[in-house]
């Protein structure tokens, strides 16, 4: 037994006893505000020398009866008790939320289910904010997951703040509902469409050259030249034959010669691939001398490869499309612009990925020297198809993300899954090896829901933790539109993205599925986006219920002339 006899343990302190030693910011503890009555026995039972209570309410049910203290009109009789400290001390008893830190600027496309906060993009604001090195984008994702949902709600909200968008060949169709809704009419190329485009196409440079020094004039004919003869290299080498450094040589020379710039010429004459492979096919004096071949013969016998390379796109599957004058003219006033190639499906994939570079050549060309000073969003859609012709395909791409700062263009690029670009070549290549460096040249990625085996891809290929990898393969597989947002090497946030109802139903992807099995009662066709509805008309007129009456068809944002 002690010696001083059994010692009594002290009772723990509650939090209300802890909470009651709180002070103000200037240090002083707070004064303990009169008891009301319900508290009458707990003041006895102090003056008897009893423990005082010490977690009493600072605030009455009411709150303080001072403007901006919480005061309430009506009694919140199940309202917790009110009680103040300092941050520091709350901490330790509820961990506040902090924002994802992207700054509340550009399109709203969402919300950070993670703090709660609304989610804005805007590639271009973030490069200027140092928050991510270039404004590429690269989207992941399963079919049916809001992959689509989510790059049309960008197009379409990023196109209030001035952004401008070209769809270079939309492969399944998918954005023509969105540019109908806007009353704009895509550009199909395929089958019947009377639709025509100039791969060779001379685009603004024809109206601006009179207008240009000689200096201003050789630096942009010298920039056409090299993308003709990218195009033209990469078109042959997709039908097997890897061009060589004398053949890109008689090609440049060829365009220069056909172009009519040889000379010092006032103005530039257009040109096509008929025409190059007719120069190829019976060269002049001129032309086999100049590229410093020994005779006719020897010319004729070198090019003879490449000459037939270049002729199936004359003859074969493609046979009319790229291969005539462009007839159409494109709107630089709408916001969306989009060449449909849903028609070329029938034709092979081969004629598709050949599609896919013709246009986006042409398209790097024409928004080059379109001199308005607007960004543009380029969308590229099945990138994967293009670069499967070989390496230069693949290198196109590459250069197109690299000078995207430089011209003042956001790429997007939409894949399945990161496999679709090691497909693009053998294991070990260098058409792999370029491809799977595209994934740098794309500060922000956006990660859909997908498989536990394509997760794992993921991981690795773009360095992600276990959380973020989990997210991919749980949180973002149950429902539509979530997706792991990820700007270079900072965390990712689980952003939902959130669809009006008018765009939910023009972004349906699976409305073919519902018209066809016939359950869904007809609506009329899809909604369509207006700027201020029309005033109910005064008149009583019974057609005010009826279906609007849609507008005269649309080419590229002008009126069609019928």
């Amino acid at each position: 037994m002690s010696l001083f006899g059994k010692r009594r343990r002290p009772d723990p302190r509650g939090p209300g006893e802890l909470l009651s030693q709180f002070t103000d910011l200037d240090g002083i503890p707070l004064t303990t505000p009169p008891l009301d009555q319900a508290d009458g026995d707990d003041d006895e039972r102090g003056r008897r020398g009893r423990r005082e209570r010490v977690n009493r309410a600072t605030a009455a049910r009411q709150g303080h009866r001072e403007p901006g203290r919480g005061w309430a009109p009506v009694d919140a009789a199940r309202r917790a008790p009110v009680y103040r400290a300092t941050t520091a001390e709350v901490g330790g008893l509820f961990p506040l939320l902090a924002s994802n830190g992207v700054p509340a600027i550009g399109a709203r496309l969402g919300y950070d289910t993670q703090s709660g906060g609304a989610f804005y993009v805007h590639p271009t604001e973030w490069v200027l904010r140092k928050m991510v090195t270039n404004p590429n984008l690269a989207i992941f994702g399963e079919p049916g997951r809001g992959k689509s949902s989510t790059v049309l709600a960008t197009i379409l909200r990023l196109s209030l703040f001035g952004v401008r968008t070209l769809i270079s060949g939309d492969v399944k169709g998918e954005y023509t509902p969105l540019l109908r809704a806007l009353d704009i009419t895509p550009i199909a190329l395929g089958r019947g469409s009377p639709h025509r485009l100039n791969a060779l196409d001379l685009g603004p440079i024809r109206a601006h050259w009179p207008t240009w020094s000689p200096a201003r004039q050789r630096e942009e004919l010298t920039g056409i030249l090299a993308r003709w003869t990218r195009l033209l290299t990469a078109l042959a080498e997709a039908q097997g034959y890897p061009p060589t450094v004398t053949d890109e040589l008689v090609l440049s020379t060829v365009l220069n010669r056909l172009v009519g710039a040889e000379h010092g010429s006032d103005e530039l004459r257009p040109i096509t691939i008929p025409q190059v492979v007719a120069q190829l096919a019976d060269p002049d004096d001129d032309l086999w001398q100049q590229t410093r071949f020994a005779s006719y013969r020897q010319f004729v016998d070198h090019t003879r490869k490449i000459t037939d390379a270049l002729s199936n796109l004359v003859v074969g599957p493609l046979a009319g499309l790229f291969d005539e004058p462009t007839n159409f003219d494109l709107d630089w006033d709408a916001p969306v612009q989009s060449m449909d190639l849903s028609l070329l499906r029938s034709r092979g994939d081969q004629a598709v990925a050949v599609a896919l570079t013709c246009l986006g050549s042409w398209s790097s060309m024409i928004t080059d020297l379109q001199d308005d000073g607007d960004v543009r969003l380029v969308v590229r859609d099945e990138v994967w198809r293009q670069m499967r012709l070989g390496l230069r395909a693949v290198q196109a791409v590459d250069s197109d993300l690299r000078l995207s700062r430089a011209e003042r263009k956001i790429q997007l690029l939409v894949m399945h899954k990161p496999s679709d670009l090691l497909s693009v070549g053998a294991a070990g290549s260098q058409e792999v090896s370029i491809a799977k460096d595209l994934l740098a040249l794309c500060s922000t990625r956006i990660l859909l829901g997908q498989s536990t085996r394509v997760g794992d891809e993921l991981a690795e290929e773009l360095g992600l933790s276990d959380r973020e990898q989990a997210v991919l393969t749980g949180w973002a597989m149950e429902g539509q539109g979530r997706a792991l947002w990820k700007l270079e090497n900072s965390p990712g946030m689980k952003i939902q993205t959130v669809l009006s109802a008018t765009e939910r139903s023009i972004f349906d992807t699976d409305s073919g599925l519902r018209e066809s099995t016939g359950d869904q009662p007809s609506t009329g066709g899809r909604p369509r986006l207006v700027a201020v509805p029309p005033a109910p008309s005064s008149t009583g007129d019974s057609s005010v219920n009826s279906e609007p009456v849609p507008d005269p068809a649309r080419v590229n944002g002008t009126a069609a002339r019928w």
